[in-house]
């Protein structure tokens, strides 16, 4: 949700992105136990109100590096790549899903993959 609040216009093209990203991941079932539990379930949305999408995206932020605590701690490395890797692509196909400012991705999601990518501590590498 951080990349399709980060431009305007084409929700329904990368929502819809965001649940093919998930089927593929499904086709793929059994490499990564971690990655078939995530993407058995529907994607969620956190409905708690945020006041702008500037809340929005450090909510989605703080999840992120909430998540990737909590691999690490847990998790085998690999694991945890896998993890960093399926976020990071999903973000990709969104932003990808629908042409922005004459770009298949525009700036302001370039951005948000940037901060994502952070978030899950590959910003960088």
């Amino acid at each position: 949700m951080i990349v399709v609040a980060a431009a305007s216009g084409g929700m329904f093209r990368e929502t819809m992105a965001m649940s093919k990203a998930y089927v593929e991941a499904r086709a793929v079932h059994g490499q990564s136990e971690l990655l078939d539990e995530i993407v058995a379930a529907k994607p969620k949305m956190d409905h708690t109100r945020h006041h702008s999408i500037d809340e929005l995206k450090d909510a989605g932020l703080q999840h992120l590096r909430t998540a990737v605590a909590l691999l690490e701690s847990k998790a085998a490395p690999d694991e945890v790549d896998e993890y960093r890797r399926f976020i990071l692509t999903v973000a990709n196909k969104v932003a990808a899903a629908h042409r922005e400012e004459g770009q298949d991705v525009s700036p302001a999601e370039a951005e948000a993959i940037d901060q994502i990518a952070d978030a899950l501590g590959t910003k960088g590498s």
